[in-house]
């Protein structure tokens, strides 16, 4: 068997990104997940958030935060924008990797450079099935050589640590009859994870430590004292603002959240979440990713390591190389949209034309720009700036505009 521990309060590590239940199709449709059930689990500020007055919401398995109070979604992400929000992002799994080939291991699950990231710097990267398609998206930090902190979305959980468990007894069986060594895989059950997020959060956060801040730029991460805590945080997140994320052992967590919610930070829901996200140009698992869905129509050909691109040996690596050399037959594009906004599924045409040859995958009013938003997947050679689609919204065609995204310039502090 593989060496899978499920561990209460442990030691750990890195933090990222959120998950929703369906899925869109190739060109067209939305497919709906069956609603489980089965009873919500609850991340370990649920109390914490009934007393805070949100209105709680079912997200990827969870109760979860929509909003707080009479603070509607826009005045929420406009705070983020100017000022600073927290989000409690505890649905998210956290994961430990150890072991002397735990380097060769998530090399080959992943097709992203390891062996030349630094210890306590992070890389955003994906787990591929056999044919290249997303498995997930996910943040790896390295600690060490041979250690490795991870996080995944809490709605492919299942299916990600199945998958984690698969290939670590694939891999162990392996390294155990070459005498190379064996790689464990620790999962961080109820951890806390808060993102503290917005152009006030470093000077928020500077407040509560002695250690310099401006030190830990953008994908890096470090073992901060806070207040009698010594907390992992990293700096980035998922809003495109300047940012921490901050794992935290599951007795500590109410406390902190508690220390980390005190004027001007303002706590915030999912529903600010997902427009500032997407404001960033951030993929949402189930959305705007999927299994059928390469590195490579995503956008996401920067995760791939230059190094690996021809040579790597990793899990999906012909279904990659096959869109790298020949190009992807379809896109994720940004759009700017006339008259309303597009949601997920609306089909996209060609002006003047009957044929779907795309569809969106999110899409809002944006709050920061008052113009209609989205993402989707165009057929290649649709997706150049400035093309000219059609978006069916409402039983009627609408004007959309191939975008650059980000549409919402990213203020990460690099230092």
């Amino acid at each position: 068997m593989a060496a899978i521990r499920v561990l209460r309060p442990l030691r750990l590590s890195n933090a990222l990104r959120i998950t929703q239940t369906s899925s869109p199709n190739k060109l067209g449709g939305v497919r709906r997940l069956a609603t489980s059930t089965e009873e919500l689990k609850k991340t370990g500020l649920y109390e914490f958030h009934v007393k805070n007055e949100a209105k709680m919401v079912p997200f990827a398995g969870y109760s979860m935060p929509l909003s707080y109070g009479t603070v509607g979604q826009v005045t929420s992400h406009g705070h983020v924008r100017t000022s600073v929000g927290l989000f409690d992002v505890g649905h998210m799994v956290q994961t430990n990797f150890r072991g002397a080939t735990a380097t060769a291991f998530l090399e080959w699950v992943t097709p992203s450079s390891l062996t030349s990231l630094t210890p306590y710097s992070s890389t955003l990267s994906v787990l591929l099935n056999e044919k290249g398609g997303i498995i997930d998206d996910t943040v790896i930090t390295k600690h060490a050589p041979d250690a490795y902190y991870v996080v995944t979305n809490a709605g492919r959980r299942d299916r990600d640590l199945a998958w984690f468990k698969q290939k670590l007894e694939e891999w162990n069986a392996s390294t155990e009859k070459s005498g190379e060594g064996k790689v464990e895989m620790e999962v961080l059950e109820n951890w806390g994870l808060l993102a503290l997020q917005g152009p006030e959060a470093a000077d928020y956060l500077q407040g509560l430590t002695s250690f310099d801040l401006r030190g830990l730029t953008f994908g890096k991460s470090a073992f901060v004292p806070m207040e009698g805590f010594n907390l992992h945080v990293a700096r980035g997140g998922y809003t495109g603002e300047d940012g921490f994320e901050i794992s935290i052992p599951p007795s500590q967590t109410v406390e902190v959240a508690q220390l980390l919610s005190k004027s001007p930070v303002q706590l915030t829901g999912l529903g600010a979440r997902d427009s500032l996200r997407l404001e960033a140009g951030m993929c949402l698992y189930g959305q705007d990713l999927d299994e059928d869905t390469t590195p490579i129509e995503a956008g996401l050909t920067w995760v791939i390591g230059k190094d690996r691109r021809e040579t790597g040996d990793f899990i999906g690596a012909e279904g990659v190389r096959k869109h790298l050399k020949d190009g992807p037959p379809r896109r994720r594009v940004g759009f700017v949209i006339e008259g309303a906004p597009a949601r997920q599924g609306a089909p996209i045409y060609k002006p003047n034309s009957k044929d779907q040859i795309g569809v969106i995958t999110s899409g809002i009013p944006s709050p920061t720009l008052s113009k209609n938003i989205a993402m989707g997947y165009v057929q290649s050679g649709l997706h150049k700036k400035g093309t000219e689609l059609e978006v069916e919204v409402r039983n009627k065609l609408r004007k959309a505009v191939v975008t650059p995204m980000p549409f919402v310039k990213t203020n990460y502090y690099r230092g």
